[in-house]
């Protein structure tokens, strides 16, 4: 059984898919603070709320092929901020785990992200807030089903 998608959703997921594209770019620029670039900060984000995770996984979970990630964990195992310890259950593999360094790291970035999109909120007036509140909560739920 096919469900019809009216146009008029067609359109609003184009809105919603470049606004999230342009949220993220402009939120990026608070990332250079971090000295880490993109893909080393996406790979520490998944350690820290994922971890700690296979070398596999990780690269799964970065849709990266497991050499690529290989170079991305040990950059940042030369930083201290993960640590590859051996998996205990599987002797045969390697677990990241985030150091304390990279977590503070991470959340540190994060302060900044949510900071700037804060300062833009403020700005709103209290109506387009309540909407924006409403609306993220919707998109919470959209993100489940997908």
């Amino acid at each position: 059984m096919s469900t019809q998608i009216s146009e008029e959703s067609k359109i609003l997921a184009d809105v919603l898919h470049s606004a999230a594209i342009h949220l993220l770019r402009k939120l990026r620029r608070e990332d250079a603070a971090s000295g880490l670039n993109a893909p080393r900060l996406s790979a520490l984000s998944v350690v820290v709320f994922a971890g700690p995770v296979t070398l596999g996984d990780l690269a799964g979970a970065e849709q990266v092929r497991p050499p690529t990630m290989t170079r991305i964990v040990d950059a940042l195992a030369e930083q201290g901020l993960v640590v590859k310890k051996r998996n205990r259950d599987d002797g045969r593999s390697t677990l990241i785990h985030v150091t304390a360094a990279g977590k503070k790291l991470l959340m540190q970035g994060r302060e900044r992200r949510v900071r700037a999109l804060s300062a833009q909120i403020a700005a709103l007036g209290e109506n387009d807030r309540m909407a924006l509140e409403d609306a993220a909560e919707i998109l919470k739920r959209v993100i489940a089903a997908i």
